[in-house]
């Protein structure tokens, strides 16, 4: 893999920005005119600080960014750089400092003109509290990254979110690592630090769709604290972790009589959540086998019209996942399904295990460079969580999305995305579950710089 990344770098620059073009072309058509006139605003998921760090276009890494092309999860898998990362510090005669020349940032923005079915119902009353059938949503996103090597083996990565879908001014740190690729010179590769957990199998700020892969929300892992260890072994790969359970939007005060200590604890109990996945490349597909086990809070006790309350007890969770994909460098597709079961997790029935699934299939064709089109359908079931009177009956999942992206450069895109919700609605007595229609239309930028 390191020769193939030396080759790319000194190829020529006409090789490197032809390497994913196609030669069909479309102008740009009225609706993407119209698109112009109506808005102008920010966003993107590539990380630009790489394409200044090592002088590349953006489709070196990137078929259509975010979405990462072969060689950009070389790049990935060599710890985020290229063999002459060196060539790109500060000369500074000490061989024990490698400092990047400049400081590597980059910022991705996003904005939006949506038009929704969905409205927010009180799951007690069934009051709509609010509503907006068109919205604006402008800055929908705007983040800070950062990433460089810092030795033969560390990497640090992070971004920073300074908004996010409406709420501006709590600035908070999402993914935020430390990784080492060849511990005691084993081959065990380790990431220490904030992360999605779910990125083992599909990184989430890599989709081409606004639409989220909302079964790894349900199963509650995404972001975590905690650590990996990964190691290839022979044609597979393994990875194996461990974090606290309990997300990053926290940290607890640690001291009993003491005064003005300033210990703090990033978990709140004594458990872990364990997890791992075991992935190889067959023929022309990667597939994944993927597990976890660990807690969670309950689901608190059923209360008067239904609602459901965050119940005090610690409970036991497993996930199994299975995962797919491949590429032929124009057309990229992807599936994933996952197991879940719950145990003991309603607190009104606390003797009971309670299974749902659900999952994701979608496919990204890379047109021209102009031109990108997605497909992404949702799909869950709540099983066991069904009829029980509670909001994990909203577990019921159909949802499916297009999308068509135009570039106007390499890190602008215009984007336009229909939802469409299949989901009947539920027609019980409770405010629980499906009560309003879930789809949008939605026109808007996505830029990086």
């Amino acid at each position: 893999m390191k020769n193939s990344l030396s080759e790319i770098k000194y190829d020529s620059s006409q090789t490197i920005t032809r390497r994913i073009k196609i030669m069909r072309r479309l102008s740009i058509s009225p609706l993407i005119g119209l698109l112009c006139f109506l808005l102008f605003s920010p966003g993107a998921s590539a990380i630009p600080a790489f394409a200044r760090q090592y002088s590349l276009s953006c489709n070196t890494c990137h078929a259509a960014f975010p979405r990462l092309n072969s060689f950009g999860l070389n790049f990935v898998a060599n710890n985020y750089r290229l063999d002459g990362w060196k060539d790109n510090t500060l000369q500074t005669g000490d061989d024990m400092l490698a400092l990047p020349k400049i400081v590597p940032l980059a910022l991705r923005a996003q904005a939006y003109v949506q038009t929704h079915q969905a409205n927010d119902m009180n799951p007690v009353t069934g009051a709509v509290n609010n509503k907006a059938s068109w919205d604006i949503q402008s800055p929908y996103l705007i983040k800070l990254l950062s990433s460089a090597p810092l030795s033969d083996h560390i990497t640090y990565y992070f971004y920073g979110i300074l908004a996010e879908q409406g709420v501006n001014g709590n600035a908070f740190v999402e993914d935020a690592w430390i990784s080492h690729d060849d511990l005691f010179g084993s081959g065990v590769g380790m990431q220490l630090g904030q992360f999605q957990v779910s990125d083992l199998m599909y990184a989430r700020e890599t989709r081409l769709t606004t639409q989220d892969f909302l079964v790894y929300r349900m199963a509650g892992i995404t972001y975590e604290r905690g650590v990996t260890f990964s190691r290839d072994i022979g044609p597979a790969n393994l990875t194996l972790g461990v974090s606290n359970g309990n997300g990053i939007d926290t940290s607890y005060p640690a001291g009993s009589a003491g005064y003005n200590r300033p210990e703090t604890l990033f978990d709140n109990n004594n458990s872990k959540s364990v997890f791992g996945r075991i992935g190889a490349d067959i023929g022309p597909v990667r597939t994944g086998l993927f597990g976890l086990t660990g807690k969670q809070p309950s689901g608190g006790a059923v209360a008067s019209y239904g609602t459901t309350l965050t119940g005090t007890r610690e409970t036991n969770k497993q996930v199994a996942g299975l995962d797919v994909s491949g590429n032929n460098g124009q057309l990229f597709w992807f599936g994933q399904m996952l197991w879940n079961r719950w145990d003991n997790f309603l607190d009104d029935s606390p003797n009971v295990n309670r299974s749902w699934n659900g999952g994701f299939v979608g496919a990204d064709y890379v047109y021209s460079d102009r031109w990108t089109y997605s497909l992404l359908y949702n799909r869950a079931s709540a099983k066991d969580l069904r009829y029980t009177g509670t909001i994990y009956e909203g577990i019921e999942l159909n949802t499916l999305s297009t999308t068509a992206s135009y570039y106007f450069m390499r890190n602008a895109k215009g984007v336009i995305e229909a939802n469409f919700d299949i989901q009947p609605i539920n027609h019980e007595a409770n405010f629980v579950g499906h009560k309003t229609k879930e789809g949008y239309l939605l026109m808007g930028f996505d830029v990086a710089f």
